[in-house]
């Protein structure tokens, strides 16, 4: 299962964890994902998108 949005398609970030003599490390920024039940279909989708969703959905 890949740790991408199925509605955005967003996936993890690459950023530089800085110790203090200002050593970068590399590590992965990945996104919220949650669960999602959609036309009784599971979606794997972030939280930005359900948040949008929810909006979508109220303005109906």
């Amino acid at each position: 299962m890949a740790k991408i949005c199925s509605i955005c398609g967003r996936g993890s970030l690459k950023a530089n964890s800085r110790s203090h003599s200002n050593i970068a490390t590399i590590k992965r920024q990945k996104v919220n994902l949650q669960t999602l039940f959609k036309d009784n279909k599971r979606i794997i989708a972030c939280a930005s998108c359900i948040k949008s969703e929810m909006k979508k959905s109220a303005k109906k």
